[in-house]
Order: C-alpha cells, then structure tokens, then sequence
C-alpha cells in the first residue's frame, strides 16, 4: 500500500508567469489535485461536472463562484456544486487543493 501520509506543501513550485498543477491523490471517487498559480495568471470561466472543494494553502486571489467574488487566502475553504460558474485570479503567487468527488 503506498504512503497514506503526504506533506502537501513539499509539492507546491510556481511556474513564472504560469500554472502547474499536480495529482496528489486519486481513487474510484475521488481526485486531490495541487494547483499553483504564479502571481498574475487567471483561469476563465469554467466548470465542472462534479462536486468540488478548494482549500487554499498559500497566496491571496480571487475565486469568482457563481458571480461571487470570495477572498483566497491561507486556510480558506470554498464549496463548489457541480456544473457551478467559476473563475480564479492569483494576486499573489497562489497555492490550492482542488477535491473533486462523486
């Protein structure tokens, strides 16, 4: 069996000008993945199928769900219904978990 314990901060590296994201966990029903966002960039307007989560590690942005602006800051913790409008802004370099599940 592999590791259940992880440092997620150990995965965190920013890409100048860029995005990077990285599978930290996946199974049947669910999928954990890091995001980090390097001060300036932007994801556009999407959505998702599934129900989400996203914890924010590290930075300040802006998470627009639904229209809504919502302050990404360390420790805050966004709830996302499925097919939900959102966009992300990093004003600060940016780190994230993003739980998707069925």
């Amino acid at each position: 069996m592999e590791n259940p314990y992880k440092n997620i901060k150990d995965n965190i590296s920013y890409s100048r000008g860029g995005i990077t994201s990285k599978v930290i966990v996946k199974t049947e029903k669910s999928n954990v993945t890091l995001f980090c966002m390097a001060k300036g960039t932007d994801l556009s307007e999407h959505t998702s199928t599934k129900e989400g989560i996203v914890f924010v590690l590290e930075g300040k942005g802006v998470f627009t769900l639904k229209g809504k602006k919502i302050a990404m800051s360390d420790g805050v913790m966004i709830r996302m219904e499925s097919n939900a409008v959102h966009a992300l802004s990093a004003e600060e370099d940016t780190s994230f978990l993003l739980i998707l599940h069925a």
